[in-house]
């Protein structure tokens, strides 16, 4: 779908998903949540983007990075503030984006969790760590603030949640990619392999996958966290490809579901695709909504 017409068809069906106005309900306010934005790169230039066209009922007001040129050029551009340190956002916002690496969210979510702040996680697999994954659920059950994540790349998750509710009997998770936005170099001998024709880079369960690529595993953790099921994982590198290919497999006493999602990587950004920075918008959209739709 081209971009623009996608806007036309959510402004068509603005007066249904919008939240009602605080004039319509009395005491009822919504007022739009202080957000702050750690990581400065792709997904979060789309989502400000996304603010000054669409004008999101979000304030996107602190920005982050290890960049300070990109977070100060993306602060300037949502007439926000950048700021040095995570902490120097923490008594300002409600709610916090995290869309750094793996390793640099798992310091960073405990300490914006403490502060009570809700935070939309982009880096799910370090949830693949089964310590962390209940030490964040701890620390935000005491401090009563919520964590979400996106759906991401892929579709079918509200299926895959309903059917968690039954016996699930095995899930089957394919990623097929091309070697760069695998994080993979061309002519790249450190993993021994050659990349100029397709090559199974792996097959086995996800947990026997992490920290032996360059690719981060957001989809094997959605779907092993909402069904609490190891995920069988198989990963190809095909040097033909030019998105990000995903076909989900799932059995269980509800039946079968599968899906397939081919989607568009960013031009300057191989390693995002452009639904992922759009699944976040909408998170951020839904937010506020007084009808929700899917499970």
């Amino acid at each position: 779908m081209n971009r623009s017409v996608g806007y036309k068809l959510l402004e068509r069906n603005e007066n249904f998903y919008s939240p009602v106005e605080s004039s319509d309900h009395g005491d009822h306010k919504y007022d739009a949540q202080v957000i702050g934005i750690i990581g400065c790169g792709t997904i979060a230039k789309i989502i400000t983007d996304f603010q000054k066209e669409r004008n999101l009922d979000a304030d996107l007001k602190y920005f982050q990075d290890s960049d300070t040129s990109k977070a100060q050029n993306l602060a300037s551009q949502a007439d926000g503030m950048f700021v040095q340190d995570v902490g120097d956002m923490l008594d300002e916002v409600d709610l916090v984006i995290e869309a750094v690496s793996t390793q640099i969210a798992v310091e960073i979510i405990p300490q914006i969790l403490r502060k009570g702040k809700d935070i939309i996680v982009t880096s799910i697999d370090a949830f693949l760590d089964l310590e962390f994954k209940n030490q964040v659920k701890s620390i935000a059950f005491e401090n009563n603030c919520r964590i979400y994540a996106p759906s991401g790349d892929i579709a079918g998750l509200d299926g895959v949640k309903a059917a968690s509710i039954g016996e699930i009997a095995g899930i089957n998770l394919l990623i097929r990619n091309s070697p760069e936005s695998l994080g993979i170099l061309s002519g790249d001998e450190s993993l021994g392999i050659a990349t100029d024709e397709e090559i199974l880079l792996f097959e086995g369960k996800t947990q026997d996958a992490v920290g032996k690529f360059p690719i981060n595993l957001n989809i094997a953790a959605v779907l092993s966290i909402i069904t609490n099921k190891e995920v069988d994982l198989k990963i190809i590198a095909d040097p033909r490809v030019n998105h990000s290919y995903h076909e989900i497999r799932v059995t269980g006493d509800f039946g079968e579901l599968e899906t397939i999602t081919q989607n568009t990587n960013w031009a300057t950004d191989t390693k995002t695709s452009v639904l992922t920075a759009y699944s976040v918008i909408k998170l951020l959209e839904n937010l506020n909504n007084n009808i929700k739709i899917g499970t």
